[in-house]
C-alpha cells in the first residue's frame, strides 16, 4: 500500500496495488458500496477475458459494504484499488485515478460506472477509436446500435430534453447520451495544461461536465460508439437523489455553460 498526500488538485489516497502494468490501455470505474453489482460486473468481465486485455482500477470513494476487499478484487481481475482519504465525490475519484493512470503512462483511460447497468466487454468499442486516434470517445444508448432496458421515463426525458441538449449546445457539437459516464479518453487529451483537470473545483459531477465540452473547443477529436445500458427492474442503482441530486447536476450545467470552469 502507498499512500499519495498533498498533490495539487488530487484528493489523499491510498493505493494498493495488486499487479504490475501489463496494458497500453486502463479501466476506471469509480464505486462506493456497490455490492454485489460491482462484483457481478467484475465477474461478467473476467468471462470476457477483459482483466487479460485491460488493467481494471476501482476508484473506491470509501466503502463500508466488503464490495472492494483486496483478495475479492484480485480474484476478479482488479489490477490496482485506490481508495479516497480526502474530500470529494465522484470527480474526486476520476483525479485520483486519473492521476495514478497518467503516472504508469497509459496511453489512454476508459471510465464505467460499477454498478453493472453497463458491460465491460463493450470497453473494446472505445479502444478501437482510441487506436484509430480519437482523443474523446462517448458511449451512447441512443445512437445506432446502442441498446437499452428499464431506464427510468424521467431520466429518459431529463436526458433526451435537457442535459444532452445544454451539453451539446456548450460543446459546440452533438452529444446524444451526455451522462453516461462509459467514455474513454486519450492520455494526450487528460494531459493537455489548457485543460488543467487536476483542480479541486472538479468534485461531484463537473469534471465529467466539462470534458464532454472541451474537446472540440482545444481541438481533439470526438466521437461517439454504441453501448448497452440496461436498469434492474426495481431498486434503480443512483447516486444522485430526485429533487437535490438533479438540481445540483443542472447548476453544474449552467456553470460549466457559462465556463466557469474554463482555465484557457
Amino acid at each position: 500500500m502507498i499512500e499519495y498526500k498533498n498533490l495539487k488538485g488530487v484528493p489523499d489516497f491510498y493505493c494498493y496495488e495488486l499487479s504490475p502494468k501489463t496494458s497500453k490501455y486502463a479501466i476506471c470505474i469509480p464505486v462506493i458500496n456497490e455490492g454485489n453489482r460491482i462484483i457481478n460486473q467484475l465477474e461478467k468481465g473476467i468471462n470476457k477475458n477483459i482483466n487479460n486485455n485491460f488493467d481494471i482500477i476501482i476508484c473506491d470513494g470509501g466503502s463500508t459494504d466488503g464490495s472492494t476487499d483486496l483478495k475479492k478484487l484480485s480474484n476478479l481481475g482488479v489490477n490496482t484499488l485506490i481508495v479516497k482519504n480526502g474530500k470529494g465525490k465522484q470527480g474526486a475519484q476520476l483525479r485520483q485515478g486519473f492521476y495514478f493512470a497518467l503516472e504508469r503512462s497509459y496511453a489512454g483511460i476508459v471510465t464505467i460506472d460499477g454498478n453493472n447497468k453497463d458491460l465491460l466487454e463493450e470497453v473494446g468499442r472505445f479502444v478501437t477509436k482510441l487506436d484509430e486516434g480519437y482523443d474523446y470517445i462517448q458511449g451512447s444508448r441512443f445512437i445506432k446500435g446502442g441498446y437499452h432496458e428499464n431506464t427510468p421515463l424521467m431520466r429518459y426525458f431529463a436526458v433526451k430534453l435537457i442535459h444532452s441538449p445544454i451539453i451539446s449546445f456548450t460543446a459546440g457539437n452533438k452529444i446524444t447520451d451526455s451522462t453516461n459516464n462509459f467514455r474513454a479518453y486519450s492520455a494526450k487529451y487528460l494531459k493537455d495544461e489548457r485543460l488543467n483537470i487536476f483542480r479541486d473545483i472538479f468534485n461531484s459531477y463537473e469534471l465529467l461536465a466539462y470534458l464532454s465540452t472541451s474537446a472540440k473547443k482545444l481541438g481533439y477529436r470526438f466521437c461517439e460508439v454504441p453501448v448497452s445500458r440496461i436498469y434492474p427492474r426495481h431498486n434503480v442503482p443512483t447516486k444522485i437523489s430526485v429533487f437535490k441530486g438533479n438540481v445540483n447536476l443542472l447548476k453544474i450545467l449552467l456553470k460549466n455553460l457559462r465556463g466557469d470552469f474554463k482555465s484557457w
